[in-house]
């Protein structure tokens, strides 16, 4: 906590974390004169920032290392993004952009298509 406060470079007003009681001790050894509101529901805001690193981290559940499952997403995420569906496509669309996805995978991977 008190790294992450050192990069901010200035004292907040009101410090607003979820009910962990180690919140509390770090906030009055580092910060004793700071409003500190523990709530459950008062943190979302920051927890839903974090919410699509943790549908990565469901996903890679089964890795050994953080280190692994970084060079797993470094790699993933730009192939998933030529897969990935606009909700607003037409059907006929879809078929097109995926064929050409799959064209462009077959050239980057080296692959030959199949006749």
């Amino acid at each position: 906590m008190g790294k992450l406060l050192k990069k901010q470079g200035w004292v907040p007003r009101v410090m607003i974390t979820g009910k962990l009681g180690s919140y509390g001790a770090a906030k009055r050894t580092i910060m004793p004169g700071v409003e500190h509101r523990q709530h459950k529901g008062l943190n979302n805001r920051a927890e839903n920032s974090h919410q699509p690193t943790r549908q990565r981290e469901r996903i890679m559940k089964r890795f050994k290392a953080p280190g692994q499952a970084q060079r797993f997403l470094a790699a993933h995420d730009q192939v998933a993004n030529l897969f990935r569906r606009p909700a607003q496509l037409s059907n006929a669309d879809h078929r097109c952009r995926r064929a050409q996805a799959f064209q462009t995978w077959a050239e980057v991977t080296g692959v030959a298509k199949a006749a």
